[in-house]
C-alpha cells in the first residue's frame, strides 16, 4: 500500500497531470464533446508512444474508480429494481450480441489478419480486457495482438461515442444544479466509502466482474435503498474522473511501439466497426422490449470500456444505472462464454 501512495508523488503520475489538465482546458475551449476525457486521452497516447515515462498509479484510478460508482449509486432507488424484471430481454439481446461478435469478428482476424484462433476469440469479445488478459496468458495466447487490438478499439469507440451523442442529445451536458452540497451529512460519505471498501474486496475475493464498480453501486445500493446513508457528490466532480479514466487509457500504451499500433491499426479499425454495427442492431431490436432512449441503448451495447462508457452516461445524463448494468451483465457473459469457444476449439482440434 505504501508503495503504491508513494506512485503519486513520482514525476511518471506527476508528469501525466502537467499535460492533462492543459489538454483538457483547451479541448473544453474548442468545444470538444467531453473534452476533459478526450483531451487527457488523445496526449497521453501520444506521450507514451513518443517514448515519454508516465504511468498511472493503480490507487489513483482505484479511488475515482469508486467515486464513479458512488456517482452513479446516486440513481439507485427502489424504482430502478423494479425495472429490472424488465431488464432480462435486453440482458439476454445482449448474450445473442456477444455471441455472434466473436463467431464474425474472430472469423475476419483469422483470415485477414492472421490472427491464431485463440487470439482471435480473445480479441474479438467485446469488452472485458482485463479478465481476457488473464485467460490469454494462461492460453499462451499472443497477449501483444490481443491488447493491442481492445485498447485501439477503446479508443475509437470513446472518441466516436461522444460526438454522436452531442448531435443527438437534446440536453447540455455537466449541468451544475443549484443542490447544497455542504448541508448534506459528511459522515454518509464516509459510511458510503467504507461501504463501498468492504464489497469490492469481497466481490473481488469471488471474482465478480469490474469488482471496482459493481462493489460500489452495490454497496451504495444498499444502504441508500434501506435509508442508512446516501450522498450526492458535486457535478463538476465528473471532470476530474474523465481527466484521470482519459489519461489512463493513454498510459496503457506506454508499453507499446508505434510498429505494434500500426500493425494493428487498420484490422482493429475494421473489427470495430463491425463490433459497433453489430451493436447498434442490438440497441435498435433492444427498443421492441424497453422504453429506453436509443442513446442509452447504443452505450449499453458499446464494445468495450465499462468505466469510461458509464462516465459518459453520467456526463449525458442517459441512465447510468442502465447502462452499467448491461455492461456489468456483458462482462459476466463474456467471462461465461469465451472458455465455451475454448473449449469446442480444444474438441474440434481433438
Amino acid at each position: 500500500m505504501l508503495k503504491q501512495i508513494n506512485q503519486i508523488f513520482t514525476i511518471k503520475f506527476i508528469s501525466v497531470l502537467l499535460i492533462s489538465f492543459p489538454s483538457a482546458i483547451i479541448a473544453d475551449y474548442f468545444n470538444i464533446p467531453l473534452a476533459w476525457f478526450l483531451g487527457p486521452m488523445i496526449i497521453t497516447s501520444i506521450a507514451a508512444l513518443s517514448g515519454l515515462k508516465i504511468k498511472m498509479p493503480k490507487i489513483v484510478l482505484n479511488f475515482i474508480l469508486i467515486i464513479l460508482g458512488l456517482h452513479i449509486g446516486n440513481y439507485i432507488d427502489q424504482n430502478l429494481f423494479n425495472q429490472i424484471n424488465n431488464w432480462i430481454w435486453t440482458s439476454l439481446i445482449m448474450l445473442i450480441y456477444i455471441i455472434i461478435c466473436i463467431l464474425i469478428v474472430a472469423k475476419y482476424l483469422q483470415k485477414f489478419a492472421g490472427y491464431g484462433k485463440k487470439a482471435s476469440i480473445f480479441s474479438a469479445a467485446p469488452g472485458a480486457l482485463g479478465p481476457l488478459m488473464i485467460l490469454a496468458e494462461n492460453e499462451k495466447t499472443d497477449l501483444s495482438q490481443v491488447a493491442t487490438s481492445h485498447l485501439i478499439r477503446l479508443i475509437i469507440i470513446i472518441t466516436v461515442i461522444p460526438f454522436i451523442i452531442v448531435n443527438n442529445v437534446v440536453t447540455e451536458t455537466l449541468i451544475i444544479d443549484e443542490f447544497d452540497y455542504m448541508a448534506q451529512n459528511h459522515f454518509n460519505l464516509i459510511m458510503l466509502i467504507i461501504a463501498s471498501i468492504i464489497f469490492i474486496l469481497f466481490f473481488d475475493k469471488i471474482r465478480i466482474p469490474a469488482a471496482l464498480l459493481s462493489g460500489t453501486l452495490f454497496a451504495s445500493g444498499l444502504l441508500q435503498v434501506t435509508d442508512v446513508a446516501s450522498y450526492k457528490l458535486p457535478d463538476a466532480s465528473i471532470n476530474f474522473c474523465l481527466l484521470i479514466l482519459g489519461a489512463s487509457v493513454g498510459c496503457r500504451f506506454a508499453e507499446k511501439t508505434i510498429k505494434e499500433i500500426t500493425n494493428n491499426s487498420l484490422h482493429s479499425l475494421v473489427a470495430t466497426t463491425i463490433l459497433v454495427l453489430l451493436g447498434f442492431i442490438a440497441a435498435y431490436v433492444a427498443t421492441f422490449f424497453v422504453d429506453t432512449n436509443i442513446l442509452t441503448l447504443i452505450l449499453s451495447f458499446s464494445p468495450g470500456g465499462i468505466y469510461e462508457v458509464a462516465v459518459i452516461a453520467i456526463a449525458f445524463d442517459l441512465d447510468p444505472d442502465f447502462v452499467a448494468f448491461h455492461h456489468i451483465i456483458r462482462l459476466l457473459f463474456i467471462l461465461f462464454t469465451v472458455p465455451i469457444f475454448l473449449r469446442i476449439l480444444e474438441k474440434l482440434k481433438n
